[in-house]
Parts: C-alpha cells; structure tokens; sequence
C-alpha cells in the first residue's frame, strides 16, 4: 500500500471523528484553544490505538484465510463506507425542536464541553471503525505503526478543525464529510481488490 493510499485512508478514517467534533463545536460554541486541544488529542491518541488492536486481532486470523485476504479487506471497506454514508444520510434527532421554555435552561449546561470520560467514550465510540480496518489491514502488506501513526495524526487535524468550524457552520458540514469518507474507503476498498485480481 503506497504513502498515498495510506494518507487517503487515514483521512478517510477521520471523518467520523470530524463530524463528532463539529457537533461538539456546534453544541458548545466556540471552544478554547486548551479545549480544542485536549479535544484533538484524546480523538487522535485512540485513533492511533484502535487499529493497531483491529491488526492484532487480524494478524492472528491471517493464516487461516490467506487466499480471501484481499476480499476480506475489501469487503470490511465497502460495509464501513456504506455504514458512514447511510448514517450520514440519516435525518437529524428532533432534539433541536426541544419546547422554549426549555431552552433557557438547558442553554448553560449545552455549552459546558464535555467531561473527560464522556470524550472517551465519544473518541472510541468513533473509532470503532478504525479498529476493523485494522483487522482489513493485517491481510494486506503495510507498515501498520505508520498507518496508525497516520491515522491518529489526520484525525488530531480534523478534530481540531471541526471543533471549530462547528460553532461556524453548524453540524450539516459533519454529515457532508462522512459522506466523502465513506466514499473514500470504498474506493480504496475497490483498489485493493482490482490491484489483487490484476486489473490495475
């Protein structure tokens, strides 16, 4: 897998955390620059672990299944892709039609950023899908600790990003972004195979 694929991979894998930073940014107005940081940090720092978990985990299978390796990481990239685009296309939770009266209220504790456990559990909640094309990525030929590396800076810079244009732009750019990652890893999906079947 060339450094292109990879860079293309990686930012294709951010987009999750993109759009959960622009919601954040959204939800909180504009964060502090200690804030964004922290933000980007603890989104990148996981999506640095989780595919190397997902390669393990394939590493051990590999052997077993060697003659399907590329179909398997081919297969795992459309469904994630298609899993990103069909959420994406999903209609908005009617939490914004929340009564008036409400609103006043729940204004201060809206803009509060999250705790520290609760931007956990959002960074691994959005990274799950990097830990699957970990396990797509151990039938392939690729340097996983630069992967990782790759994919955990690429989503530092699009968390850092989104957290602000989310108090600019709102939370509609988010779902535009997984759409393009989505598309993203099914064409690098589709790379692979062809480049395996020898089309390519």
């Amino acid at each position: 897998m060339s450094f292109l694929t990879i860079l293309a991979l990686a930012f294709g894998m951010s987009m999750d955390a993109f759009a959960a930073a622009i919601a954040q940014g959204a939800a909180i107005g504009t964060p502090t620059r200690r804030g964004t940081l922290r933000t980007a940090a603890v989104f990148g720092s996981v999506e640095t672990l989780t595919p190397l978990i997902g390669w393990a985990i394939g590493s051990v299978a590999q052997r077993y299944i060697a003659d399907w390796d590329h179909w398997i990481a081919f297969i795992l990239l459309l469904l994630l892709g298609l899993r990103m685009i069909y959420g994406a296309l999903q209609p908005e939770q009617p939490a914004r039609e929340q009564s008036a009266e409400a609103q006043p209220e729940s204004d201060q504790s809206r803009r509060r950023p999250p705790s520290p456990l609760m931007l956990v559990t959002i960074a691994f909640a959005t990274s799950i899908d990097s830990m699957i094309v970990g396990v797509g990525l151990a039938f392939l030929e690729v340097n996983i600790l630069l992967t990782a590396l790759t994919i955990g800076l690429a989503t530092t810079i699009m968390a850092a990003i989104g957290l602000r244009l989310g108090n600019l732009l709102g939370s509609a750019i988010g779902k535009r972004a997984e759409i393009l990652g989505g598309l993203v890893l099914i064409g690098i999906g589709t790379l692979i195979l062809a480049e395996h079947l020898h089309f390519l």
